[in-house]
Parts: C-alpha cells; structure tokens; sequence
C-alpha cells in the first residue's frame, strides 16, 4: 500500500499527464484504428519487459484488480525468441536480434554469429539525426540495454560495454552502472570523459529528473537499482525524463525503455517480486502511452525479449487480487511472447513474427534503408 501511494505522490511532482485507469473494454481513445496507409511515426519507444510472458502481464492484471495501462494498446502480435545457437534464447541475443534484426548466439551483445558487428537501431537513428535514449533499472551495461549501444562477444564485459558509450553520441541514459565508468581495472574516469563531452553526469534519479534538456548520464546506482518496493517509481520518472529531453529534437527521437528486474524475479521464482516489477514496469507503460496520446507522432511497442520462469496461474481469487502460483524452472524458457503496439504505424505489429522483424518493422517505420 505504501508503495502504490508513493506512485501517486510521485506522478503528481513530475508533472506527467493524468494516467487515467480504463476499464477493459474501453476504446473510447482508441488510436490505432485500421487506415488505408500506414503512418509514419516521428518517434519510436521500444519498452522491453524483460522476462515477461503472458503470464507475468496476467498475474499484474489479477493483482491489480484493474485493467493494466498496456491494455490500452488494441494492436497485438506474438514474437518469436529463439536465438542462432538455441531454442531458449538469453537477454544478450534477444535485445540484439530487436536492435539490429539478427539473431545471434547466447551471450552476444551487438554482435552477429560471425561475432561482426551490426549496426543498431540506436546507431542508425543517430546518423539520421534523431535523438536517441537509454533507460534501465539495472546497470545501463547490461545486456539488454548494452545491446543497443554496444558490440561486444560477451555480455559479461561491462568495462569494455562502458567504453562503448562513447564511441556514439547518445542523447540520454538512466540506469544504474556507474562502477563501471568510474572504478575501472584500466583506472579510466570514464565520468570524466563523459562531462567533457557536454553530458550532465546525475547520481540519483532525484538530480536526474532535474535535468531539462541537454545531454544526461543519469546514474542511478553503482551497479544495479534496489527491487520496485525500495526504489519506487524510478522507471517512470527516468522514462519521462528521457522523453522530454528527447522530445526536443525536431527531427525524432528513438528509445529503449527496460522493466529490468522482471525477469530477476523470475530467476528466483518469487512471485511477489514478479508482480512488484510488472505493476512498476505498466506504470512506466502509462506514462508512455500518455505522451503518445497527447503527441500523435509516437508509436510506443511494448513486448519482451523472453519470458523467465515457466510462470504459470493454477488458481486464485480475482475480487481479492489472489492467485496461486508455480514456476517450472529457475531459468528462461522458449514461449512466444507478447507485443503490444500504440500510434502511428502499429498496425504493421499484428500476426506472429521473429524477433528479428521488430527491427525491419521500426526500420520501415522510420523510412531507414536497412
């Protein structure tokens, strides 16, 4: 309760647009009505939940004994997770195959099976001008977010993941990770670095929200952010953030958006902590869907790039927001998972596609030549 409170308290002081709370069934601000062409958004926001399968979004609806904010988007697809070496694909290569439309093996981070690098969709919007954002509440070296920023053979290498930010010139990121820029074997300051590059460098999320423009590293933690119920709605206040900064750029802004710890919860198969991280994560979906509403110029797609756990409803009651559930494995599984699309050229997102496709899609979006 008190954490659901501090939601409330805390949506007020960012001066967010009112997160209404529809009912299901509700179309009456339904934007992504079919057209005869597709339109083109200015903006892309890709929100991964990472681990989240349909299970996870079921036990947040069951939970929150109200409809979830990402039951506002009315184009559904299925995606399809596996990665070039295995049926059950890690974060590495499913963040890779959405940032630069190629599946590639376990434990690579922007990289194909060659262990090439591929060019991503955060690279390629900023040679096109747009402005471009990371926000995670993990480390920003991690491997989903690192997929979209890096190129490196493993996951594990954060330092050398750390460096990689500064070969681009991102706009915007917020996550924790600043070990890995600050406290390095090589004793690079890469904070040093960083200022000297015009970014404002925060350590809290309260400084980072500070921030109106310009460009921020936002750090929020030495290495990773504590779980929803100690932090609070930093997804949210970091994902607003990153938006209005972003939103200056005339010419569009791309950005990827993690529910980082959701799939943490499933690895250790508490279901408390599952559906602490999903209800945060569909808070930040609100945030983002009220911006694109209000915009008209933003496409929001919200999926996962698997789903942990085996997760699985066996019983409950719904009036009471319980719900008896179990877990198959402590480790990630091989489902299709769920994508939601919002705004302009969503409608390209139905039917059941590679994970790979998500990349052609944003990329056909955006007008880019792949």
């Amino acid at each position: 309760m008190r954490y659901f409170l501090f939601l409330i308290l805390f949506s007020a002081c960012i001066h967010s647009p009112d997160v209404r709370s529809q009912k299901s069934g509700d179309d009456s601000k339904n934007v992504n009505e079919p057209v005869t062409a597709v339109r083109k958004p200015k903006n892309i926001i890709l929100m991964i939940g990472d681990g989240m399968g349909l299970t996870q979004l079921s036990a947040g609806w069951i939970a929150k004994r109200d409809a979830l904010y990402v039951e506002r988007c009315k184009v559904i697809g299925l995606v399809k997770t596996y990665s070039a070496d295995d049926l059950v694909t890690d974060s590495a290569a499913g963040a890779t195959a959405f940032a630069t439309g190629v599946k590639t093996l376990n434990g690579a981070i922007g990289v194909g099976p060659d262990s090439l690098p591929r060019k991503t969709i955060l690279e390629i919007a900023e040679e096109h001008g747009l402005a471009t954002g990371l926000v995670a509440v993990c480390s920003i070296t991690h491997a989903t977010p690192a997929s979209f920023i890096a190129h490196q053979g493993s996951r594990m290498m954060d330092e050398e993941i750390a460096t990689d930010f500064l070969k681009t010139d991102i706009d915007v990121f917020i996550g924790g990770g600043k070990q890995y820029f600050a406290d390095r074997k090589d004793k690079k300051n890469l904070i040093e670095e960083l200022r000297k590059r015009n970014y404002q460098v925060t350590e809290t999320i309260e400084k980072a929200i500070e921030v109106k423009s310009g460009k921020l590293a936002g750090f929020i933690a030495n290495v990773h952010p504590d779980r929803a119920k100690s932090r609070g709605p930093v997804l949210a206040g970091a994902s607003l953030t990153a938006i209005n900064i972003l939103d200056q750029n005339e010419k569009g802004f791309f950005l990827m958006i993690e529910g980082s710890q959701i799939d943490w919860a499933g690895h250790q198969n508490n279901s408390n902590y599952l559906i602490e991280e999903m209800l945060d994560f569909d808070y930040a979906i609100g945030k983002a869907l009220d911006f694109a509403e209000k915009d008209g110029e933003t496409l929001v797609i919200i999926t996962a790039d698997h789903e942990t756990g085996g997760y699985a409803i066996n019983g409950g009651d719904l009036e009471k927001g319980e719900m008896k559930t179990a877990f198959t494995t402590l480790m990630h599984t091989g489902a299709m998972v769920p994508l939601f699309a919002f705004g302009p050229g969503a409608e390209l997102f139905t039917g059941i596609y590679e994970n790979t496709a998500v990349f052609d899609k944003m990329m056909e979006l955006y007008g880019f030549g792949k």
